[in-house]
């Protein structure tokens, strides 16, 4: 009879998967989807290294703006994200034969499920994350490196070794993607989107006007702003679906008041993706009537939590009324001369959806009370 610590034994030490084996069986288990992201970071230096040689023949690079280094790498390693993020959910997702095992998806949650445009929009998100953050540290390197230029070999070697880890982490991050890391995706995109149409607006000065000048500028500023809003509100909708799945609902009455909060999270997504497709400038009384609808709801969704889901942590609840309270007092600020429209319109968006990602994230940390427990009798 084999005992407990030599099937521990003989299972660390069996030998790895075949390469043949991996590419059948993809999602078999960690080492294969970890074999498969190696294979496609592989192909993807290669990609970069030939197409890089090519366009890099005969010439000195600069390392940032317009036919650089990093402008190669920053388009090139945004493309192969979308391809490199969609093959992820395809792979999870891959048939496999009967009775073999396989890795769970982390979003296969009861009551909600991807649809083909989330992972559309969870592609672009990451797309754009890779392309921002590629241009930004070229522009940093370039800041480093004054009057440096980079030799053709040498720039198509870095355009592989790019390539590859863009294509190895978001292959990884698609496969093994949670209810808590939507959060971090929603964050992390909302910021490089919003500093990088600050930072390219061709007017200096739109901070004195309102927010929404960002959106009406003309230029890659005002697509990157309004492209930035209206991905973050299918991402919202996204999170109002996982953010809700975990809250109570045996109970018909449990099932109407989930329905309720979830209809809220998602209308305040599809406001925010309605501020960046009516601009300001063209759309004035509709951009203003979506913006405002956007934080009337959240209002209303904050105070009545407690009663749709009486579960809910009170801090957070606590820490929602006193976002409304700041919300508030911002407004007062700007009525009466102290602030401008931009300081308030950004103080509340970050309130906002840091409350959103704190739903998420208090929702999915929410675990039931068996019955047992509760009727278990106390211990004198």
């Amino acid at each position: 009879m084999t005992s407990p610590t030599g099937a521990a034994t003989a299972q660390a030490t069996a030998p790895p998967s075949s390469i043949r084996r991996v590419l059948r069986h993809p999602a078999e288990n960690a080492e294969s989807l970890e074999s498969i992201a190696l294979l496609a970071g592989a192909a993807a230096f290669l990609i970069g290294l030939l197409v890089g040689w090519i366009f890099f023949w005969g010439r000195d690079v600069p390392i940032a703006g317009a036919g650089s280094l990093g402008e190669f790498v920053a388009i090139g390693s945004a493309v192969l994200a979308l391809a490199a993020f969609v093959l992820g959910r395809i792979v999870l997702h891959a048939p496999a034969p009967k009775l073999q095992a396989r890795l769970d998806d982390g979003l296969d949650v009861h009551g909600a499920r991807l649809h083909w445009f989330d992972i559309a929009a969870l592609a672009v998100a990451h797309a754009v994350i890779v392309l921002l953050g590629w241009i930004g540290l070229a522009d940093l390197l370039e800041r480093s490196f004054i009057g440096a230029v980079v030799y053709t070999f040498p720039a198509a070697v870095l355009s592989g070794v790019a390539f590859a880890v863009t294509t190895y982490a978001v292959f990884l991050a698609s496969a093994r993607l949670t209810p808590m890391l939507l959060s971090l995706v929603l964050a992390v995109f909302l910021v490089v989107g919003a500093l990088a149409s600050m930072l390219s607006s061709s007017d200096p000065l739109w901070w004195q006007k309102n927010l929404s000048a960002l959106g009406i500028t003309g230029d890659v500023s005002s697509l990157a702003f309004n492209l930035t809003l209206i991905i973050a509100g299918l991402l919202v909708t996204i999170i109002a679906r996982y953010g809700t799945a975990t809250l109570p609902a045996s109970t018909p009455l449990e099932v109407r008041r989930r329905n309720v909060v979830r209809f809220g999270l998602a209308l305040i997504g599809v406001l925010l993706a309605c501020v960046g497709i009516f601009p300001v400038d063209e759309f004035f009384a509709l951009h203003n009537t979506v913006a405002t609808g956007m934080a009337v709801a959240y209002a209303v969704i904050v105070f009545a939590l407690p009663r749709l889901v009486p579960s809910m942590p009170r801090v957070f609840v606590i820490l929602g009324y006193v976002y409304v309270g700041v919300v508030v007092l911002l407004g007062i600020f700007f009525a009466v001369g102290y602030y401008n429209l931009t300081a308030v319109e950004l103080v509340a968006g970050v309130l906002i959806f840091s409350w959103i990602i704190l739903f998420l994230r208090n929702a999915g940390a929410m675990r039931p009370v068996s019955t047992e427990t509760q009727e278990a009798p106390a211990l004198t």
